[in-house]
């Protein structure tokens, strides 16, 4: 690793000697995760996850504490984030829909950037993988491979989970992914440019590094905090998304559950070191004073909270997912910003901070005042969708959910961290509804598809 960083910082010095470039807006580089929760150390939710790398990216700027998705599973949340359009608008709710017949290219944030000049460059799942479009892009990785697979016990049902005991961390997708974010950092350019590194973990198979399992022993592994009568207080709407007699169901009769924690932590690790290459190669380019950084997880995960297992439900653990700003003059080091904000604020932020235009269709709010003080005014709160007309509105201190079928949930946040107390029966609380209701879309498209939530391919 030595030998590699020498070799990183030497063509990196090289590159700067060489590199000439008129244009001094700065480079953007976009930094996704698949399905990682709030499990990240600087979050405090799991204290068992180690994240030392995105924890050293958060330290350098402006971490958000209350970030949402727009909608629990990838296809709509990045479709959503990346063309500025709510699923509600389009009608992008579930995996299969293919977001490009209602998303016309001209639209998204990369078009955005190569409008004004930015060379767009892109690795690894940004969109989901099922749907991509080529001419967004000037250049995009090919052939990252697969994974290699495990022997034997692949986990417990759909969730899946093994230890690598014969791999090495650049047998996997990830390193390839991240290495071409590498050769992109070095390269001279005479544009500024965009560069999306979309790595797939801890996306399910949990399958890395054995090492990487060795982090979190299993005689250590400590459940998410749960209540088995949980769902007794919540409507039939949110019970059909918990499913518990589904993933979670299997898990207790296989008596596997903490091997199932260790997993999910252990791909943390992995994508985390991941990560962890990624800044180092930027540190040693001289690009990093002109570049803004934002790391972003494109929705939450279930580990058994609510009798519930991965995405696709509306409450905190499904909804809530790291976000963290570095931006060079703008933001400071080592700052924690509460304001409850979703990702439909990245879109018009990177155009607000890159002098880029903001097409009149994006319908999330740039964030740029918070980044420069995150005590500033903001009385927005986030919003999540998940299929037509189910809704969730996250404020600093509530969650209200409305499902398609008027159904209702409320939770006092503070008091209530993990939602364990419904209170939307509660007649003191109809002025709060009220409150947070405004907040739902005015208009909610009619479903791509008539599809269930994909569970698997997602």
């Amino acid at each position: 690793m030595r030998i590699f960083r020498m070799a990183v910082v030497a063509g990196f010095a090289l590159a700067a000697a060489v590199s000439v470039r008129a244009d001094d807006r700065p480079n953007v580089l976009f930094i996704a995760v698949d399905d990682l929760n709030h499990w990240v150390g600087h979050l405090g939710r799991n204290p068992q996850t180690s994240t030392p790398n995105i924890d050293r990216l958060a330290a350098r700027g402006v971490r958000f504490t209350h970030a949402y998705c727009a909608a629990p599973l990838c296809n709509p949340s990045r479709a959503a984030l990346m063309s500025g359009q709510r699923p509600s608008t389009t009608g992008v709710y579930q995996n299969p829909d293919d977001w490009r017949t209602v998303i016309p290219k001209d639209l998204t944030l990369t078009t955005a950037f190569r409008k004004a000049g930015y060379d767009v460059l892109g690795a690894g799942k940004i969109y989901h993988e099922s749907f991509r479009r080529a001419e967004e892009w000037d250049d995009y990785l090919r052939g990252a491979g697969k994974d290699p697979q495990p022997k034997g016990d692949l986990g417990v049902g759909g969730i899946r989970f093994a230890p690598l005991d014969d791999a090495r961390d650049e047998d996997l997708r990830e390193w390839k992914i991240v290495d071409y974010g590498i050769e992109q950092l070095g390269k001279p350019r005479e544009k500024p440019f965009f560069l999306a590194v979309g790595l797939h973990k801890p996306h399910m198979p949990w399958n890395v590094p054995r090492k990487y399992y060795d982090l979190h022993p299993l005689d250590s592994i400590q459940l998410p905090p749960t209540r088995p009568d949980d769902l007794d207080d919540v409507p039939p709407a949110g019970v059909r998304m918990a499913r518990p007699r589904g993933d979670h169901k299997a898990m207790l009769e296989s008596g596997r559950w903490k091997e199932a924690v260790q997993a999910y932590l252990a791909a943390i690790s992995y994508a985390d070191a991941m990560i962890g290459r990624l800044l180092d190669a930027l540190d040693a380019s001289p690009q990093r004073d002109k570049t803004i950084v934002v790391l972003w997880g494109d929705h939450g995960w279930h580990l058994g909270e609510k009798s519930h297992w991965r995405k696709f439900a509306l409450w905190e653990e499904a909804t809530r997912a790291p976000l963290i700003w570095v931006v060079p003059g703008v933001t400071k080091p080592g700052v924690a910003c509460a304001r409850t904000v979703d990702f439909m604020s990245l879109y018009p932020t990177l155009t607000d901070l890159c002098s880029v235009p903001t097409p009149k269709h994006v319908e999330g709010r740039s964030i740029k005042a918070l980044l420069q003080d995150p005590a500033a005014a903001w009385d927005q709160p986030a919003l999540t969708t998940f299929g037509a007309r189910n809704h969730a509105v996250r404020s600093e201190g509530w969650r209200y959910i409305r499902y398609a079928n008027g159904d209702e949930e409320l939770y006092d946040e503070e008091a209530d961290p993990y939602e364990w107390t419904n209170l939307a029966a509660d007649a003191k609380y109809a002025g709060k509804k009220a409150e947070l209701a405004r907040w739902f879309p005015t208009t909610d498209a009619p479903p791509l598809k008539a599809s269930a939530p994909e569970r698997e391919s997602d």
